[in-house]
């Protein structure tokens, strides 16, 4: 049970272990989180700015009241997910359990999911500086000016444009992707609401319908932006480090939790330069 303390526009967390900031927010699966120079964190999710940091144990977000940390925050940041029992189930494998203990502290953000199907079309062959520019000019342009910086763009906003209308944000080739997306979702024929109740298979599949999402894109959308946990996005290293490692798929202990054995995995790899 998270123990939150609520004073002067703060909710203060002071007794959750599993939740490292730097770790969530840098291991890919956002881009609009910034870290200030005394290790404040800041960001906007659905209209909403919020800074948080760590200090002597706790996490603090402010500004803050009680019903949006109940309505909003705690669900963005997974807070009501057991990661301790996550984490023992994930520890049953040898090689997981020291993926695991590297990267615990990491969670899965549940983002706003057409701002996750379009940051991770934008984020297609790109490098995270790119992929934030890009994201940054695209608030910047079409977002609503708001206290500390910019909304992201809603489907129906940018489905009235067109590529030439993106072109001041030097996306490339993904602009045409963002249009279908955006006229996609704002025509019903994507329903996040259906994605989020459908089975992963037939939720990826409908998602791949869209021009230019393939099944990486289709598969972050589902993990970081429809709370599909048991869904692994395999960019090459993953495909690589899964078949040097377990002939191709997690095992069968990771199978409900992928999304979040990927995250270790990949935090691990990374951190620690494993050669895979």
């Amino acid at each position: 049970m998270i123990n939150v303390i609520y004073e002067n526009n703060c909710a203060i967390l002071d007794n959750i272990e599993l939740f490292n900031l730097k770790k969530t927010f840098l291991c890919g699966q956002c881009f609009r989180w910034d870290e200030d120079e005394n290790g404040v964190w800041n960001g906007i999710v659905n209209n909403h700015r919020l800074s948080i940091k760590e200090d002597n144990g706790k996490i603090i977000l402010y500004p803050c009241t009680k019903q949006e940390f109940e309505t909003l925050w705690c669900h963005y940041f997974d807070l009501s997910r057991d990661y301790d029992l996550v984490n023992k189930v994930l520890c049953k494998d040898q090689i997981l359990k020291s993926a695991t203990e590297y990267g615990k502290g990491i969670r899965i953000l549940n983002q706003d999911p057409w701002e996750a199907l379009c940051s991770f079309i934008i984020s297609q062959n790109n490098n995270i500086p790119r992929i934030k520019g890009i994201i940054t000019r695209l608030c910047e342009t079409f977002g609503e000016k708001i206290d500390g910086g910019y909304t992201f763009p809603g489907a129906q906003t940018l489905s009235k444009l067109s590529v030439d209308d993106l072109a001041p944000l030097r996306c490339g080739f993904r602009a045409k992707y963002i249009l279908d997306a955006a006229k996609k979702v704002t025509l019903g024929e994507i329903d996040f609401k259906e994605l989020k109740c459908m089975d992963t298979y037939s939720a990826r599949e409908k998602l791949t319908t869209i021009y230019g999402v393939g099944a990486k894109v289709a598969d972050c959308t589902l993990l970081f932006g429809l709370g599909h946990i048991d869904v692994c996005p395999k960019d090459v290293w993953i495909k690589r480090a899964l078949n040097v490692l377990y002939n191709g798929e997690f095992p069968e202990c990771a199978k409900d939790y992928a999304g979040i054995a990927q995250q270790y995995l990949f935090y691990y790899a990374r951190e620690t330069k494993l050669d895979i």
